[in-house]
């Protein structure tokens, strides 16, 4: 099954070859206004995926243990510290944890925000990853999700700098590739991911592609409605770089505070370009060569 899409998708799996009948695209909306930085569905992915635990303490500038993805966090709860001038609470439709955006604490006339958010794979529309893994270790799922599978995976690494969001990792001491399957077999079974499951605030989301990104769109709304002027969201546009990212994010602040990238793009999107220009050198070449040889005998 080709990876190659044609502009905005939205029947992911359809394309790429599954019959009419498949399950619609299913993803995550992660409503980061509502996360407060339980680590609940980082444990509870770490449990029923069976990922290793990582030996890492405090690190000492913040709450934030895991640091980053990789192939032993699948989830990953970033925190962001932030101090702002003191401004009226906004009501964020949960029960009160603090000022808005988060949980907060007076200094003086300022006010310190604590950004959260839970990362996770972006399960792109264009995915590569999928161009450019030989082995067909990675491939979509009729959910039009992506996942590795580890018994045809041969540690390549190809897929590691290919990932725009530096996403998929190889496992140390494993050697193979590893993310998240957004829980393959739980979606199989009739089950929502073991992370969204998880989660005590419903900051993720799962469900139906489309059904999230109508939900995602009124939530932008209504906060911005009510005084959050700074709510968006990330990577919920088909028409963006990626074709759409399966996982995406209500967001409060441009998204490089949360270290995401303000406009990923697919890193193979110029490779059929490339592959002719390579191909129109060769024949170039090749005529050249044909010619100095015919040239020399005569």
């Amino acid at each position: 099954m080709s990876n190659q899409l044609a502009g905005p998708v939205a029947d992911v799996a359809g394309q790429t070859g599954y019959p009419d009948d498949h399950p619609p695209r299913m993803g995550f909306f992660t409503d980061t206004s509502i996360c407060i930085g339980c680590k609940a569905c980082e444990v509870a992915c770490k449990e029923w995926n069976l990922v290793p635990t990582d030996d890492q303490g405090l690190r000492g500038t913040s709450y934030d243990n895991t640091g980053d993805l990789g192939a032993n966090t699948w989830r990953h709860v970033a925190f962001v510290e932030q101090t702002a001038p003191r401004r009226q609470p906004v009501d964020l439709g949960m029960p009160e944890v603090g000022p808005p955006g988060g949980q907060t604490a007076a200094q003086t006339d300022r006010d310190v925000r604590w950004l959260m958010m839970s990362d996770v794979c972006k399960h792109c529309a264009h995915a590569a990853c999928l161009d450019v893994c030989p082995t067909g270790a990675l491939f979509r799922t009729e959910f039009g999700t992506v996942v590795v599978q580890q018994d045809i995976c041969n540690g390549c690494g190809y897929c590691v700098p290919a990932c725009p969001y530096g996403v998929i990792d190889i496992r140390p001491g494993d050697g193979r590739a590893w993310k998240c399957t957004l829980c393959y077999d739980r979606l199989r079974g009739g089950l929502e991911p073991a992370c969204a499951k998880a989660c005590p605030t419903k900051s993720i989301q799962f469900g139906p592609w489309e059904e999230l990104r109508e939900r995602a769109q009124r939530r932008v709304e209504e906060l911005q409605a009510a005084g959050l002027t700074e709510a968006r969201l990330y990577g919920a546009d088909p028409n963006d770089g990626v074709g759409g990212d399966g996982a995406f994010f209500l967001l409060l602040d441009e998204p490089e505070v949360y270290g995401l990238p303000p406009d990923p793009v697919v890193t193979t999107r110029d490779l059929p370009a490339m592959w002719r220009y390579a191909g129109a050198a060769a024949l170039a070449v090749a005529g050249a060569m044909l010619a100095a040889f015919l040239g020399g005998r005569r």
